[in-house]
């Protein structure tokens, strides 16, 4: 038997990460009202008995029990969060209420798919209801729990007694003396609270109670319990809509029975705001939001909590006039000069923390800084006797504007750029030296909340250093996803929220916030069950990452054995490193082109050899894909001069321009077959349309490798994100040896929406039916031929989009190196053939809201 004469010893009841009360998503069990304990997040189907004892209360509903140890503790077991509701759909009790058990003895059996697909959440909570009695010593609230091994609570008790006692407990000394107290007073009340007095309304109900100078029992069918004891109350099994009497004494009896009846008179028991909305749909364009709630476009997810803080532009208006042509072209050179060893230093920086794509946008701003025509401007300007500053801001303006005007999409977007550029030459010039950031001015006592940072729009500049324990989330009125402000959000993990209109103008200085960063909603002054909702959110997710990074450098298999390969999608040697660490299988996606996007030629043989060598040895023995140059659309190279397009993602990108530019990929592809790798590096083609691209370039490899003596083997794949592929998948993967999935573009190309446009943004998803039916033929089309298929655009990461995925057929998974932990935890929580199953379907549905909706009912993140 688990127990001393001084401690008795809680085994995990099942197997599942182990997480502290307070994170668990529903404040009754989060604040403790049940007791003191643990929660584990299951993942397992059999809750066993954690220590011998005796049932005291089984659940009508068979979803909770409680169990009596001998030595008089009660541990109260609840599978699931709101799970009463199912009224016992998916629980098969094993045991009957006053059963005796022994430490290990199954209790209840629950069918994970049905309760996962109607509840709330499967976590499940182990409590001891009688904590006025014994005390919880030690806990482990962390980390993965072993059936039956792990020893997760330590009760310590006063003194032992036999189990028949126990079992039948003698009504405490307040029951008594209430009974027959000459002051009592009574009230009748009925149950409101659905599925009736079970452990959340009764927790309620005797959390009403703190405070106050009173005793209450209830009195329903001939028995009576005291709201001390929460067995007791459970035992009485009132259901919905039962009359029940409150008998209450002491100094404070009315106001007990007031709070108590007001407890348990309420329709929601309390639940109203129980959870965050995380994963919850976004309200449809133009549909009703709560008050004090905004609507926006997520840039970065997250949940964020903190005050309001507003960052105001600290670039100076300058003078007009100028004192002197060669005072004022000294002070602007020397201004460019300080902004430019200040970028160089930023870039380092970034390079630094391996923040690629904001080390990207410094080098891009040096190149900006040194363009001749901006600075020919500035000086034509203070030859006309303007000052240095008054020059440069013109200067920059006008390029600004004419960018702006531009049909191509990534000249407009450079005009932000420019104009941020204006503004650290202002701040230069004032003497600030370029660096004044939008950490400036928030709160700096150490044990200051973080705050939600504010703006009109966020520059690069602005960002410059942001300190990540000061700032939560950063939300703007104007803005885009894809703007620089936004990637840098989420190479920093913030939370980002974007276009969310003049309404966030009028929320003053300080105003409580909750950003969240996954619906796209931004909420002010939230009361405290929101407040505490999403803190709790908040510490359950910190707590799931760190539980699914000790369990990433596993294999992800579904729970009926199917392997997933889960592959990180990287651009340099660090990331590789970085998708190592993750748990990465492999690198299910090489981004070369950034590899040398910022360079001041194009690269060479050796280049590609050297670069492409290093990232295969750091894979330490990982196998990799590797794209061809896919430069084009939204990704320019300085050293290639491309001409300027209407709309550059339907132009010369991907093969296209290999097609025009035959050296560009002779030389990567002479380069790839020279490096020697422990595992096989493959070839995909990007922006395949038609199989005669394929059929060339595999005849072009087939010579160069005859050509090197290289092996003339390697695999071939092509890349599925023009809808032409798809829908000829079958005759490419005759050809082709495996195919992988970019969703991004495949999804902006379906719907016809430019995926660099701000205000498509909450529309460009890629659970549409339409974009789920061309990767339904693609996996059909592989299969014919025997060829694999995996995804490596932004969906392979979408905890929902996961189980369609898999039902569709997909067997590999390539995401950002950060999300490869949390996209094995998931792969493992699925049924594969309840996924193949159920995908189908979602291909028969009207829009993405509504697939995401079935996939929320189905297979709940």
């Amino acid at each position: 038997m688990a127990e001393t004469s001084e401690t008795l010893l809680l085994l995990a009841p099942l197997r599942g990460v182990l997480l502290p009360l307070a994170a668990v998503p529903d404040p009754v069990f989060a604040k403790g009202l049940f007791g003191e304990g643990v929660a584990i997040d299951p993942l397992g189907d059999t809750l066993v008995a954690p220590c011998d004892g005796v049932v005291l209360h089984l659940a009508a509903t068979g979803h909770a029990l409680t169990l009596q140890a001998p030595c008089g503790a009660q541990v109260l077991l609840h599978v699931g969060i709101d799970t009463v509701s199912l009224r016992g759909d998916g629980f098969a009790p094993c045991v009957a209420q006053g059963t005796p058990v022994r430490q290990g003895d199954p209790l209840i059996r629950f069918d994970v798919d049905r309760v996962a697909r109607q509840a709330r959440s499967l976590v499940t909570v182990m409590a001891v209801a009688n904590g006025n009695a014994f005390a919880v010593a030690a806990r482990s609230d962390a980390g993965l729990a072993e059936t039956g091994r792990t020893v997760v609570l330590q009760v310590r008790v006063a003194g032992a007694v036999g189990v028949a006692q126990a079992a039948t407990p003698a009504p405490p000394a307040d029951v008594a003396n209430v009974t027959h107290a000459a002051a009592t007073r009574r009230r009748t009340v009925t149950l409101a609270c659905a599925g009736g007095l079970h452990a959340r309304p009764a927790a309620r109900a005797r959390g009403a109670m703190q405070g106050l100078d009173a005793t209450v029992t209830l009195h329903y069918g001939g028995r009576e319990a005291s709201l001390a004891s929460l067995v007791a109350l459970l035992a009485l099994s009132a259901d919905e809509g039962a009359t029940v009497e409150l008998a209450a004494s002491g100094r404070d009896a009315d106001a007990a029975l007031d709070a108590v009846a007001r407890e348990l008179q309420r329709t929601d028991a309390g639940e109203a705001h129980a959870v965050f909305p995380v994963g919850a749909a976004p309200a449809a364009p133009g549909g009703d939001l709560p008050r004090g709630c905004i609507a926006g476009v997520a840039a970065a997810s997250g949940i964020a909590i903190g005050p309001l803080h507003w960052w105001r532009d600290t670039a100076p208006e300058p003078d007009q006039a100028g004192q002197g042509v060669a005072a004022e072209r000294a002070a602007l050179r020397a201004a460019l000069a300080a902004v430019d060893a200040q970028l160089a230093h930023d870039s380092a920086a970034a390079e630094a923390r391996r923040a690629r794509a904001e080390a990207g946008i410094f080098a891009m701003h040096r190149a900006l800084l040194e363009d001749p025509a901006l600075r020919h401007a500035a000086d034509a300007l203070i030859d006309a006797g303007n000052s240095a500053g008054f020059a440069w801001s013109e200067a920059t303006r006008a390029e600004a504007a004419t960018l702006s005007a531009l049909a191509d999409r990534r000249a407009a977007d450079r005009a932000a750029d420019v104009l941020d550029l204006g503004k650290r030459v202002l701040r230069a010039l004032a003497g600030s030296h370029g660096a004044v950031h939008a950490t400036a001015g928030v709160p700096l006592a150490d044990d200051a909340q973080p705050v939600v940072l504010a703006a009109d729009e966020f520059t690069p500049s602005d960002l410059t250093g942001l300190d990540r324990n000061r700032v939560a989330a950063l939300v703007m009125v104007r803005g885009g996803p894809t703007a620089h402000a936004a990637i840098i959000a989420r190479q920093l993990g913030i939370p980002c929220l974007v276009a969310l209109g003049g309404a966030l103008e009028q929320w003053p200085e300080g105003t409580p916030v909750i950003a969240d960063g996954d619906n796209a909603r931004l909420y002010a002054d939230p009361d405290a069950d929101l407040l505490a909702a999403a803190a709790s959110t908040v510490a359950l997710r910190a707590r799931q990452r760190q539980a699914d990074l000790r369990a990433a450098h596993t294999a992800a298999c579904t729970r009926d054995g199917v392997h997933i390969e889960v592959a990180a999608n990287i651009g340099s040697v660090d990331d590789a490193r970085d998708a190592v660490a993750q748990g990465a299988d492999a690198v299910g996606l090489l981004r070369t082109e950034l590899l040398f996007l910022h360079g001041a030629a194009a690269p060479t043989v050796a280049d590609h050899t050297a670069r492409c060598q290093a990232v295969a040895d750091a894979l330490d023995g990982r196998s990799a894909i590797v794209r061809t140059l896919d430069i084009g659309a939204d990704k320019d190279a300085a050293w290639l001069r491309l001409p300027a397009e209407d709309n550059p993602a339907l132009g010369l990108r991907g093969v296209r321009l290999a097609q025009a530019c035959p050296q560009l990929l002779d030389h990567q592809l002479r380069g790839l077959l020279a490096v020697r790798a422990q595992a096989p590096l493959r070839i995909l083609l990007p922006m395949v349309s038609e199989v005669g691209e394929l059929l060339h370039w595999r005849t072009r490899i087939r010579a160069l490798a005859a050509e090197a003596g290289a092996d003339a083997g390697i695999e071939v794949g092509v890349m599925i994100e023009v809808p032409a592929a798809a829908l000829l998948a079958e005759q490419l993967a005759e050809h082709a040896d495996f195919f992988s999935i970019g969703t991004n573009d495949l999804t902006q190309y379906t719907l016809a929406m430019d995926r660099c446009q701000p205000a498509l943004a909450a529309r460009m998803d890629a659970l549409h039916p339409a974009v789920l039916r061309l990767i339904a033929a693609t996996t059909e089309g592989a299969a014919r031929h025997g060829r694999w298929v995996g995804v490596c655009g932004a969906l392979a990461g979408d905890a929902l989009a996961v189980p369609v995925l898999l039902g569709l057929g997909v067997t590999e998974l390539s995401v950002d190196a950060a999300l490869v932990p949390a996209t094995k935890a998931r792969v493992r929580t699925l049924s594969h053939a309840d996924c193949r199953q159920r995908a189908p379907e979602l291909l028969r549905l009207a829009s993405a809201a509504a697939v995401r909706e079935a996939c929320r009912r189905y297979w709940p993140a």
